[in-house]
């Protein structure tokens, strides 16, 4: 393999406001996650005045002492409800407990007590889908409201959705795991009805389907939290909870205990083809430094992969054919990993050279890292004449039916059908990470404001008239702006539409864990690849 060489200094100018531009993005991430992850003042008072922890704190205490934790999805629900569900009001994440590597869920009851919002729904469900995929045992540190019934609509048939994976999961041979801090009610409930283990912290929590008011109003019972659904009830009358906790910090002790004994061995022939990890020639501080400050510029996506792999070694698959789609092998923190990445609009070769790299991958059972940087694919008649449909079908078919992990890092632009090609959400990749500088639409705001001016004008002028200039620039200004703010970073992150932005420093931890994860299952065994028909 050849180590890769690097344009940049450090010392450069051009280094250095390419940098600054980017600290700039990076700080504005880091205060909008503090900001979302700081939960609800009012609530985190009455934590703190009752003794309990914090759920970040509950967290972190269940966590394997200085070992990483990748949360998922932190700016869910970002600008939405009016700014009321701070990360849909749940932490979730990847991290290792007890040495195993778990998918974490804790409702944040800071917020509203934990009440769940749709968006909350939907991030519960996409860290399951994670879950399932990379059989990641699941610990939920449970204190809820159950739904917010203002949107009772959209809770409800979710609400089974993410009951019914439990079971699902479960029957998979993924344990579930919940720890209960607190008043778990109606939906609220199932969490721990569903799971295989469950621990209660005595007089404090209580997980009924209804609370004292609602069975008064129902049936005119009179009762209180503890005899309704306390730990004492549950562990000596119902059977729901299997073990008693004292406090928080010893329902976590119960669960670091119980995850002990649930240890899944990675398959023998993944882990085989692990070699010693080694950090990256280039220093990956300097991946602030290397995207052009202006999103308009050209970059060298090879000075990214550079300060990604192992050794900064990387063999690239043909090197002079498609050039505006770098392709290669490389080994990421003792992975072996195939990557693509955009050097520009993708032309009929670049489809064609993507598409045999991606089967090449397959047959040899490598998982591939897409670096996204895409306008999309070429345009115009000669592009048309050259098969540029049929060839970027091609490359789109290969990445669908790719049956080893994919993962997508948006590190620049993400626009069109190269979003699609590039393995972007609709094609499923096991994560798919952001950069704060990415931008995802499906052409950029001037672009389609130019598209739309010159539809309405046509239209006009086979209507017989004159075309509004004031009113097509107004059109035009107004189109703008909607893809200016339904482009960013955060209008996507809130929705979903990927894991998470990262600090692009943070990247190579990111795909570390995701490898380390996906080596849970045997997809080497998977046998040979098989394809959709390939247009020649």
């Amino acid at each position: 393999m050849t180590i890769l060489g690097s344009t940049f200094s450090a010392h450069s100018d051009d280094y250095r406001a390419n940098h600054a531009a980017m600290q700039a993005l990076v700080d504005e991430l880091a205060d909008r996650q503090a900001r979302a992850s700081a939960g609800g003042e009012r609530g985190t008072a009455k934590f703190r005045a009752a003794g309990k922890l914090l759920p970040r704190e509950r967290v972190e205490m269940l966590l394997d002492p200085a070992t990483p934790f990748l949360e998922l999805s932190p700016l869910a629900a970002n600008g939405m409800y009016n700014g009321e569900s701070p990360g849909a009001s749940q932490i979730t994440g990847i991290g290792r407990v007890s040495g195993v590597e778990c998918l974490i869920f804790a409702n944040d009851a800071t917020v509203k007590g934990g009440a769940v919002y749709p968006m909350t729904l939907q991030k519960t469900l996409r860290a399951q889908q994670i879950a399932f995929e990379n059989r990641l045992p699941c610990i939920s540190l449970v204190e809820s409201a159950g739904a917010n019934l203002l949107y009772q609509d959209e809770v409800f048939t979710l609400g089974g959705r993410t009951f019914a994976n439990q079971a699902r999961l479960s029957a998979a041979g993924i344990p579930q795991v919940s720890l209960v801090f607190g008043s778990s009610t109606a939906g609220g409930a199932y969490i721990p009805g569903m799971s295989d283990y469950v621990v209660m912290v005595r007089g404090r929590a209580a997980v009924y389907l209804g609370g004292p008011p609602l069975v008064k109003m129902a049936i005119g019972e009179e009762s209180d939290d503890e005899t309704l659904g306390g730990a004492a009830m549950h562990a000596h009358t119902s059977g729901l909870s299997d073990y008693t906790a004292e406090n928080d910090a010893d329902a976590l002790r119960i669960g670091r205990l119980i995850l002990s004994h649930l240890a899944q061995p990675k398959p023998a022939a993944g882990l085989a083809r692990r070699a010693a990890p080694e950090p990256p020639a280039h220093d990956p501080n300097e991946l602030l430094g290397v995207i052009p400050a202006d999103p308009r510029l050209p970059f060298d996506v090879r000075e990214i992969i550079a300060r990604l792999v192992d050794g900064s070694r990387f063999l690239e698959f043909k090197p002079d054919y498609g050039a505006t789609l770098v392709a290669g092998h490389a080994r990421l923190d003792g992975w072996p990993v195939g990557i693509l990445g955009n050097n520009g609009v993708l032309f009929s070769e670049s489809a064609n050279k993507a598409a045999q790299f991606i089967q090449l991958c397959n047959q040899t059972r490598t998982p591939l890292i897409y670096l996204q940087n895409i306008t999309g694919f070429m345009v115009g008649s000669e592009a048309e004449r050259g098969g540029i449909v049929k060839q970027g079908s091609k490359m789109l078919n290969a990445v669908a039916t790719s049956t080893v992990p994919q993962f997508t890092v948006i590190v620049g632009g993400s626009y069109g059908a190269g979003n699609y090609a590039m393995c972007g959400r609709a094609l499923d990749p096991r994560f798919l990470w952001s950069w704060p500088n990415s931008r995802v639409a499906v052409m950029g705001g001037e672009q389609a404001a130019g598209v739309l001016g010159i539809v309405q004008a046509e239209q006009a002028r086979k209507r017989g008239q004159e075309p509004d200039a004031n009113q097509i620039a107004m059109m035009e200004m107004m189109t703008r702006q909607k893809f200016e703010q339904e482009s960013s970073p955060y209008y996507a992150t809130a929705r979903l539409w990927d894991d998470g932005i990262l600090d692009p420093r943070d990247t190579r931890m990111a795909l570390s864990i995701g490898l380390s994860v996906a080596h849970n299952v045997d997809y080497l065994s998977a046998g040979p690849p098989r394809y959709g028909v390939f247009r020649m």
